[in-house]
């Protein structure tokens, strides 16, 4: 992690767990330090340093080993919430240069179309097998691997002659085995089931060969997704956060690499080729990470399947179902979108797609802060810690919250000139330019439902208990989108269907922030409803300020750079002003580390 956190090293976690061969035997076992969940700003109405015990991520000083707390968690989440945010950030920006440069070559044309049709694939295999399915199923594995791996530690020893066996290393080699095979099976069968799915996805498609060739390059994304993801919920759990979080980094230098050779060679197909030489460097990014952490030695087959069902247990189909549903009924919601849009003029896929990628930068860069404590609230509800789980994902949603709101307060007020500035030139017109702008402002209103939708989920799946309800909240927001995309694309076009994806997802992120408290951690629902309104009132004031200032400045270029002033300053204005206790707690954290910085 960056060195960017105050606390001291004497009282800063580990950043990565030890080797499995390496483990300490210090007065702080690993079960105080996995109950602990401290924030990382204070509470709804807390002054700020006066989190749980009196203590912020400032000023966290030792507990002792019984406390429940562990020294610099606060610190340590911090440190790795930065950065995670810098290599989010760097990730963004590369996927922009890689939009940029697809539009570039390509513009908003049948090819660019058709690579959009292949980008399903690699889309849909990211959602389920890295960003959320495999997540979503692995931390919390590995977290109660990571928690009895802790209680035997704390037992005391008995000399059998064996080493005792350690729960982590008997879950890899009872799961990554298995997966690999069933992956290799899936990329294959879709390499030979690629025309059925363009014709699927997409009936309306001008050239659909130009689709399947496309298809058939990213179909690989199926085993490197599904390894990459595997790799991350494992390093994750151990608390490592920097290999996870550059895989994406990776990933676009390698489609930016072979757009830029071999585009005049191969056109559209040379980004198809980059997907997957992209998704191999994902795996590379984080296999000597890995390698350290989790030092693989032979398995023992004899006794491998008498602890399969002890070491895996949060792996069976009553756990796996629900996930893969939910997963699956989310990402629906683009196939819902390109079926549609392949129905109208040639473009509108692509409009929708650079709308859909630039509108969601604000969801992507909130969600880092529950990607990063959602190992922490898995470890709590391991160890039955739900009091400390409720508190950790109640400012996990305040926090995303007012990052995701003030994005969607910039794009708002500065679409066109976003766009503008980040697209139009070559192939991608000013026609593209405006349609593309008119759709994003659409989607933003539906970004805090995305945001929520991704936070909240978690805790539901974080006990490694089967639920199906945030499958049926998912299924209900496809059935809306369905329904409201019939009824509005024909009469709206491309934003009928934006306008579509934005009810139907903050219909299920409604349905979630009702069932969460009473079925899995009892938070507040009512309170954080009162807390996200007042920051969603502030965004809208703030993007009215931005709609207005934006036409006074002709320049696309200083009319943004003036927007990204003006709109946070009104921002938090606003929030002072509606009294909202993440605002007010942020300022006053930022004065007090300006005057002790003083």
């Amino acid at each position: 992690m960056s060195d960017t956190g105050t606390g001291t090293e004497a009282e800063a976690l580990p950043r990565e767990a030890p080797p499995l061969d390496d483990r300490p035997r210090d007065a702080l076992t690993h079960k105080a330090r996995a109950e602990a969940v401290p924030p990382l700003l204070p509470g709804p109405g807390q002054p700020p340093g006066s989190g749980p015990g009196g203590t912020t991520a400032v000023d966290t000083a030792p507990e002792p080993a019984d406390s429940g707390e562990a020294p610099g968690l606060g610190s340590f989440l911090a440190r790795a919430a930065a950065g995670t945010a810098v290599l989010t950030v760097l990730a963004a920006v590369l996927g922009l240069v890689r939009d940029q440069a697809i539009a570039r070559y390509f513009g908003a044309s049948d090819a660019s179309d058709a690579f959009l049709i292949a980008w399903t694939v690699p889309e849909m295999a990211a959602t389920l097998l890295i960003e959320d399915g495999m997540a979503l199923l692995l931390v919390p594995a590995f977290s109660l691997a990571l928690t009895r791996r802790a209680d035997a530690e704390a037992a005391p020893r008995t000399d059998t002659g064996e080493p005792a066996p350690d729960p982590v290393r008997e879950l890899v080699a009872a799961t990554l085995p298995r997966l690999c095979v069933l992956l290799m099976a899936g990329a294959a069968l879709l390499m030979a089931g690629a025309p059925w799915v363009v014709r699927v996805l997409a009936p309306g498609l001008a050239d659909p060969q130009l689709a399947v060739d496309c298809t058939r390059l990213t179909a690989v994304t199926v085993l490197t997704f599904g390894i990459t993801g595997y790799f991350s919920a494992a390093l994750r759990a151990h608390r490592s956060f920097l290999p996870p979080a550059g895989v994406y980094v990776a990933y676009n230098i390698g489609i930016i690499g072979m757009t830029l050779a071999l585009h005049s060679v191969w056109g559209v197909r040379a980004a198809a080729a980059g997907v997957a030489v992209g998704s191999l460097l994902m795996i590379l990014t984080q296999l000597p990470t890995l390698l350290r952490l989790l030092p693989l030695a032979r398995p023992r087959f004899t006794r491998l399947r008498k602890r399969a069902s002890r070491t895996a247990p949060l792996l069976g189909l009553t756990v796996l179902a629900p996930v893969v549903l939910f997963v699956v009924s989310r990402q629906s919601q683009v196939l819902v979108e390109r079926f549609l849009a392949s129905t109208l003029p040639a473009g509108a896929i692509s409009h929708l797609n650079y709308a859909q990628k630039v509108a969601q930068m604000p969801m992507v860069l909130s969600l880092m802060i529950c990607t990063v404590t959602f190992p922490v609230v898995a470890r709590a509800m391991a160890s039955g810690q739900r009091e400390k789980a409720r508190q950790r994902v109640e400012r996990d949603l305040a926090l995303a919250g007012m990052v995701v709101l003030l994005g969607t307060a910039v794009v708002l007020g500065y679409a066109p000139q976003i766009i503008e500035v980040l697209f139009q030139r070559g192939a991608f017109d000013t026609a593209d330019t405006e349609a593309t702008a008119q759709v994003m402002r659409v989607y933003a209103a539906g970004l805090l439902g995305h945001c929520l939708v991704g936070a909240l989920s978690r805790p539901f799946f974080s006990s490694g208990r089967p639920t199906w309800f945030p499958a049926f909240a998912m299924g209900t927001g496809l059935l809306v989108t369905m329904g409201a995309g019939y009824a509005l694309t024909y009469r709206c076009g491309v934003a009928g269907i934006a306008t579509a994806n934005a009810v139907g997802i903050s219909t299920t992120a409604l349905l979630l922030l009702m069932g969460l408290g009473t079925r899995v951690v009892p938070i507040r629902a009512r309170a954080v409803a009162l807390s996200l309104g007042r920051l969603a009132g502030a965004a809208l004031v703030a993007g009215a300020a931005g709609w207005a200032a934006a036409q006074l400045v002709p320049d696309a270029v200083l009319s943004l750079a003036a927007g990204c002033v003006l709109v946070p300053a009104v921002f938090f204005l606003t929030g002072l002003a509606l009294r909202s206790p993440e605002v007010v707690s942020l300022l006053a954290l930022i004065r007090r580390r300006f005057t002790d910085g003083r």
